[in-house]
Formats: structure tokens, sequence, C-alpha cells
């Protein structure tokens, strides 16, 4: 795909600003807005509507609506015959669509681009899988006929995070709808531009009114009523562990089946036989790429002693030639998508070189960007395993550097902490990387490469890192319940 020639007038001119609930664009009741901004420049773009307890409470409605509605009629395979249009319609909107996202958050271009493309395959996947969810027989004995249904869950709300605002409305929503189930869609309010045009075109795709809504507006007020409300019957979140528990807590007084994707501090461990050239080429991606605003990133390297040198020369040499710049300059790497998330990455950097870790790289604002939430590529070393530079998550682009001498000590570090989503391991000695796959605590073990998997391959964490799993076929059992009917002959 190749990027149209758009003016920054013309983008800013067509930005969705209002909610979409029941198949209409509406404001919000008491006429509150909030503005979105763009981080490469911090101009404002525009303003959109500020849904609360009065937009979730309509929207639910009229999710509740269509599910009761035309929507149960649709067989499967003409759910999944929709889901594959509307993948083709965004496909078409690509560059549009991508345009948005980086306007929005500040990511290049480039990458916002091969987001599109991520959100066309996961509703292709999802679409193709909906008349492929199958009950089973039960074997009772000759007296008996039982059986299982899969039925959907109902109404689910989805709360989408910043980092990736329209992959993953994508991620959650798709399995819902192939599923049967309707949707309430409350984007980030750093992001919530692509999540209102991704509503526009499932209208255009011939979604039946109420079965996609999209409310935009903050997580104290939208969010909580999302997930508080009677008529919601599964919820989705991806974000920060402490707003994640608030989220479970505020399920469980429903009895409401949640999956949560929250945070990470994912390690990637090289061992001394490891292929240091694929480590340090992953390495860059894995912690830089998206500005290391990736719950999956590998923020934490566990470096055998004997290699670590060498392993953080490739690093630091790959990391230095990384260009950074605003979104539409398609750079390297673009801003942090907020001012918040800026003062926070800031604030760590500041807390690491106080604390005595050695700054291998960065640190600082790249030269010429004097606006804008840009951070460089930073590395640092020789990191006291027991700071928060080495235990927390940092969300931006900094990745810390330990060392080990055994596999024990490796095994113990990694899962040292209360995160548990990915762990690398870097290994000629596929033996030995698959007994430290079956050890260590995670989620996910990549071995001898970072971001391996796609739509089909399920993903999550356990620990502080979340509850259940997205994507494959697991992500659409997600929104399905099932029901038992037993017959005596």
């Amino acid at each position: 795909m190749t990027v149209r020639t758009y003016s920054r007038t013309d983008l800013i001119d067509s930005l969705p600003d209002l909610h979409f609930i029941d198949g209409k664009w509406t404001g919000s009741g008491d006429g509150r807005t909030f503005e979105t901004i763009d981080p490469s420049t911090e101009a404002v773009l525009g303003s959109v509507a500020r849904g609360g307890v009065r937009e979730i409470d309509v929207a639910v409605n009229a999710a509740h609506r269509a599910q009761h509605g035309d929507w149960r009629n649709f067989s499967p395979a003409q759910r999944g015959q929709l889901i594959f249009k509307l993948a083709d319609l965004i496909e078409a909107e690509a560059e549009r669509l991508a345009l948005f996202e980086t306007l929005d958050v500040g990511k290049p271009v480039k990458e916002s681009l091969g987001d599109v493309r991520g959100v066309c395959a996961t509703l292709r996947y999802n679409a193709g899988a909906a008349d492929k969810m199958e009950g089973s027989t039960i074997p009772l004995g000759r007296d008996f006929v039982d059986f299982t249904m899969l039925e959907p869950v109902g109404v689910t709300a989805h709360i989408v995070p910043w980092n990736y605002p329209l992959g993953m409305v994508a991620r959650s929503v798709a399995p819902a709808l192939a599923a049967g189930c309707t949707v309430v869609i409350k984007p980030a309010e750093q992001s919530p531009l692509t999540a209102l045009a991704f509503a526009e075109l499932c209208q255009r795709a011939g979604f039946p009114d109420g079965v996609v809504n999209v409310v935009a507006g903050f997580g104290e007020d939208a969010g909580a009523a999302l997930v508080s409300h009677p008529l919601v019957r599964g919820i989705t979140f991806t974000g920060s562990v402490e707003t994640g528990r608030k989220i479970y807590s505020g399920a469980a007084q429903g009895l409401k089946p949640v999956v949560l994707e929250l945070g990470g501090k994912n390690p990637m461990i090289v061992m001394e036989d490891a292929d240091l050239e694929r480590a340090a080429f992953d390495a860059l991606d894995g912690a830089f790429g998206n500005s290391g605003q990736v719950c999956s990133s590998s923020s934490r390297f566990l470096l055998h002693r004997s290699i670590r040198e060498e392993f953080l020369a490739r690093l630091a040499e790959g990391a230095a030639k990384l260009t950074v710049g605003k979104g539409l300059d398609n750079c390297d790497l673009g801003p942090l998508v907020s001012s918040e998330q800026y003062a926070k990455v800031r604030s760590y950097i500041d807390a690491g070189s106080k604390s005595g870790a050695k700054l291998r790289l960065g640190g600082g604002r790249p030269r010429g960007l004097e606006a804008g939430y840009f951070v460089e590529p930073t590395i640092f070393e020789g990191v006291d395993p027991a700071s928060a530079l080495a235990r927390e998550e940092i969300f931006g682009p900094v990745a810390v550097a330990l060392s080990f001498d055994t596999d024990a000590e490796a095994l113990a570090m990694a899962n040292g902490l209360g995160f548990g989503l990915v762990t690398g391991v870097y290994s000629r000695d596929i033996s030995r990387a698959l007994t430290f796959a079956r050890d260590v605590e995670a989620g996910s073990v990549w071995i001898n490469g970072w971001f391996i998997g796609g739509v089909q391959a399920p993903t999550g964490g356990i620990k502080e890192s979340g509850v259940g799993r997205e994507r494959g076929l697991p992500g659409i059992r997600n929104y399905l319940n099932i029901k038992n009917i037993g017959i005596r002959l």
C-alpha cells in the first residue's frame, strides 16, 4: 500500500468527533468534549464528544436490543461474510485510517499502515472461523442424547488502549462479532479517532444498527459505567495493572467474565551460545518499536556475562542509527503518546541515572525536536535488579540490561517479578531453550525470535500480566457460552 497525498487541513476537517450509537452519530447530552492532541507537535487536532454514564447507558441498551433483534437471526456464515466485507472496506481506506492513527498517536505512517494490514488479517481470520465454532456430543449411553450448543454471551464491552488503537479494537471486536455478540467500544481518550472511523465502516458494511457502538470518553466515567452496566455480559480490557484490578473488581460485582491483558517487564534472555547478530537485531524492534509503547516489548535484557559486552555493543550501534521524528515524516520512531506518558518515561530515566546505573545510550530529547513528546532510544546497563528501573514497566524506548552466570540464575531473574506476559530465549541449543520455556512463568515464550505469532496464535499473560487469552480460536471462545442439552429417549 502506498500513501496518497492528503493535506493536513483536509484530514483534520474529516476527523470523526461524535459517538456512534445505534447506527447514528451523536454528541454528548451535556455537550462536554475533550481535545485530542498530535503528540508530534503538541497541537490540538480537534475536539471529540466526551461520553459518560448517559451515553454508555444508551449505547448498551442499543446493543442489547440489537442482540435480540435481527442480528440473532444472522447465521454464522452470514456474520462471517459481513466481517469479510468490513475487512475489504478497511483495506480500501487504509491510507486514511493510517494517517488518522499517525496524527492521533504519533507513530510513523509506515507503522500505522502495517497496523491496518494487521487489522484486515484479524478480521479475515475471525470471519473465516465464524461458522467453525462447534459443540460436541456427550456419551451418556443408549437411553440418552446429550450435546452442547455454543451461544453468544450477549453485549460485550471493549475498553481499548492507545498504543495500537485500531488494532486493539479489531483484536477483541472481530471475535465478538464472529461469535454473534454485540459490542460497545470505549477507546482511550488519547486515541479515539480510528475507533470512531471503524464504526462508520461497520455501518457501511451492513451491520444492523446497534451491533457496533463507540462511545469516546474517560475511564473514570465512561469506562466505569460500561463495566458496571447490568446488561454488559463480557468485558475485554488492555492496559495497566492498576486499571485492570479496578475492572476485575467491578466485573466481579456482576459476575461478568473478563479478559485482561495488562503490563509486562518482559525478559529477553540471551545465552552464551546464542546467535548474537539475530538477538541484537530482534532486540532493536522488540525494545524500541512503537517507541517502546508495547505490552510485549523486550524491555529487560538478561545477558550471560560472557556475551554481555558484545551484545550491548551490537544493540547500541543499531539503536544509534534509528531516526526519531514526527509521525508524518515516517522516521523509525515517533513520539510518546502524551505529555503524561512523556513525564512518566522521563522520571524513570532521571531516577535510573541517579541510581548509579550506567547510561549506555540516549536518555535525552533528540536534537531539533523542541516540541512533541520525543525520547531518544535509551539503554541502561549495570542496573540494580531491585530498582524500579529493573522491575517496573516503563512503556517507553528504554531498555535495561542485567547479567547472569547460570541458567538457574537467569530463570530466577525471569520469574522474580509479578509480571508474566512474554519471555524470549536465545540459544542454539533447542533442548536447553525448551527446558527454560517449560519452567519460565509467562503466557508466551519465544525462542530465537521476538514478536513470534500472529492472528492465529493465542496471546495473554499470567500473574499480574492478565487473565485469559486473545487471538486464535480461544479468542472467539471468550465470547461464547456453552449450553448443555440432555434428552431421555
